[in-house]
C-alpha cells in the first residue's frame, strides 16, 4: 500500500472502532433504561393488585375503576408531557451541535458511506443524502421531469410488465390463449393505473423536497464524475462504498490475477454463443430430448439479448477491502436455460440436502433446537466459522458437471422432468463453459467456476 491508502485504512479503522464503541454504549444505556423500566411497571403491578384486592374485599369495585381510570389519564398525561419535552429537548440539541464548530470532526452512530479517500468532497447535505443508503426510497421524481419523459416512461413500463404477465399466463402449464379478451382488460388496466400513478400531483410540499433530492443528487453526480470517483454497494451492507476508480480498478485486477479465472478475449463471441445456444436447443428439440414448452421456455429472444456485464462490490468488513464479482447475466443468450435448470434442479438439491443445509438465522435456530435435544449440544461444544475464498471460482468446470452427475445418480434419477441427465449435462455444459461478458472496455471468458451475482 502507499502512504495514501495507509492512513485510509488507519482512518477508516480508527472511524470504526469509536462508532462501534458509541452503539454499544448507547445500546447499554438503553437496556438500562429498559430494565429500570420494568422494574417500575412490576412495581405498579404489584401495588394495583394489592389495590384490588383491598376493594374486592369490600366488594366496592366502583371506586377500584375510579382509581384504574385516573391512573391511566395520570399515564396518559404524563406521557404527552414527556414526549412534548422530548421534542423540545431535541430542538436545543441540534442547535447547540450547528453552533459548534467541532460537529464535523463528531463520530456519530448513523450508518454512512465508508470513504476511502483522505478528505470528504462532500458538503454536508450531500453526505446525509448518501447516508440513507441504497434502500432509501425517494419521493416520486418522474414527477418533476416534463411530461414527455414521463410518457416515454409509462410506455417502456406498461410494455415491460405486460410482457412478462402475458409470457407467464401464456406458457406452460398455463392454457390461456393469447387472442383471450382478458389481456386487453388487463393491458386497459395497467395502463390506467400507470397514467395516475404518474401524473397525480405532489403536493407542493413533495414537490420542494422532490426538487431539492434532484439537485442534491445531481451536484453528487458532478462531484464524483470530476474527481473520477466511483460509488457502490457494500458487499453485505446497507451503506455505499465511495472511493477513487484507480484504486477500485487494482481490486479489480488483484481479483483477475489472484483466481486466474478468467482470459481476456480479442474479438466479442456474443453472436457465436447466441447462435451455439440456439443450434443446441434445435438439436435436442430435434431429437425429441427436450419437449416443446421445455424448448420455448428455454430458447433465447435474439432482439433482447446482450453480452452479460461483470462489475464488483467491496468488502469493507476485510482487511484491504477486496471485491466480491457480480455477473449481470439477465440478457445473456443462455440465461433462459439457466433458470429452467435452477426451476427442475433447485427443488431436488432442496430436499436430499435439507438435513445439511442452513439457509439462514431461523434455519439455524431450528437445527440447533434438534440438536439439542438429541444431547449433542453441550458446555465444550465448540462453533467454528470459515471463510471460503472466491468460492465461485474454484471448482473446475467438467469437475462441476461431474459432481451434478454424480448427485443425480446417487439419489436415483436418470431423468428429471421428462429430461435425461445427459441432456441436462448438455445444457448446464454451455451454460458454464459459454460464460463470456464485459468488463469496462474489455471482454472475458470465465475459465474456472461459473457466475457469481
Amino acid at each position: 500500500l502507499n502512504n495514501n491508502q495507509k492512513a485510509i485504512e488507519i482512518k477508516n479503522k480508527h472511524y470504526k472502532i469509536i462508532q462501534e464503541a458509541k452503539r454499544q454504549w448507547l445500546n447499554y444505556f438503553l437496556n438500562i433504561y429498559e430494565i429500570k423500566i420494568q422494574e417500575y411497571e412490576q412495581q405498579y403491578q404489584n401495588e394495583f393488585i394489592k389495590l384490588r384486592s383491598l376493594f374486592s374485599n369490600n366488594n366496592d369495585t366502583t371506586m377500584l375503576n375510579n382509581i384504574k381510570e385516573y391512573i391511566n389519564n395520570r399515564i396518559n398525561r404524563l406521557k404527552k408531557d414527556i414526549y412534548d419535552k422530548m421534542a423540545s429537548f431535541r430542538r436545543i440539541i441540534l442547535q447547540n451541535r450547528q453552533r459548534s464548530s467541532s460537529t464535523k470532526n463528531v463520530i456519530g452512530v448513523s450508518p454512512e458511506p465508508y470513504l476511502d479517500l483522505i478528505s470528504n468532497p462532500f458538503n454536508k447535505r450531500q453526505w446525509n443524502y448518501l447516508s440513507f443508503g441504497p434502500s432509501y426510497i425517494r419521493l416520486n421524481q418522474s414527477a418533476i421531469r416534463p411530461k414527455c419523459q414521463q410518457e416515454t416512461e409509462i410506455k417502456n413500463q406498461h410494455k415491460d410488465i405486460y410482457s412478462k404477465v402475458e409470457n407467464h399466463l401464456t406458457g406452460h402449464p398455463h392454457p390461456i390463449s393469447r387472442n383471450n379478451p382478458i389481456f386487453k382488460q388487463y393491458s386497459d388496466h395497467l395502463l390506467d393505473y400507470l397514467n395516475q400513478s404518474y401524473f397525480t400531483p405532489l403536493s407542493y410540499k413533495d414537490q420542494l423536497i422532490s426538487r431539492e433530492q434532484a439537485q442534491i443528487l445531481e451536484s453528487i453526480r458532478r462531484i464524483i464524475q470530476n474527481m473520477n470517483l466511483i460509488i457502490r454497494v457494500t458487499d453485505k451492507g446497507n451503506n455505499f462504498y465511495i472511493g477513487s476508480t484507480i484504486e477500485f480498478g487494482k481490486r479489480a485486477q488483484k481479483f483477475f490475477s489472484d483466481t486466474n479465472a478468467f482470459i481476456e478475449l480479442s474479438s466479442n463471441p456474443f453472436n457465436e454463443i447466441l447462435d451455439k445456444v440456439i443450434q443446441l436447443l434445435n438439436t435436442l428439440r430435434g431429437k425429441n430430448f427436450i419437449r416443446k414448452w421445455q424448448y420455448e421456455q428455454m430458447m433465447p429472444d435474439r432482439t433482447n439479448c446482450e453480452l452479460a456485464h461483470l462489475y464488483f462490490n467491496p468488502k469493507t468488513h476485510k482487511d484491504g477491502i477486496p471485491v466480491r464479482p457480480i455477473e449481470s447475466t439477465i440478457h445473456a443468450s443462455t440465461t433462459k436455460i439457466s433458470k429452467f435448470l435452477d426451476k427442475i434442479l433447485r427443488p431436488i438439491f432442496d430436499d436430499k440436502c435439507k438435513d445439511t443445509t442452513i439457509i439462514d438465522g431461523a434455519s439455524l435456530i431450528t437445527e440447533l433446537s434438534k440438536y439439542n435435544k438429541k444431547g449433542l449440544l453441550k458446555p465444550t461444544t465448540l462453533f467454528c466459522t470459515f471463510d471460503i475464498r472466491n468460492l465461485y471460482t474454484m471448482l473446475p468446470q467438467e469437475e462441476t458437471l461431474d459432481i451434478l452427475m454424480t448427485f443425480l445418480h446417487a439419489h436415483g434419477y436418470r431423468k428429471v422432468k421428462g429430461i435425461s441427465i445427459d441432456t441436462i449435462k448438455r445444457l448446464a455444459s454451455i451454460i458454464l463453459q459459454d460464460n463470456v461478458l464485459a468488463y469496462g472496455k474489455k471482454i472475458y471468458k470465465q475459465t474456472t467456476g461459473g457466475a457469481m451475482g
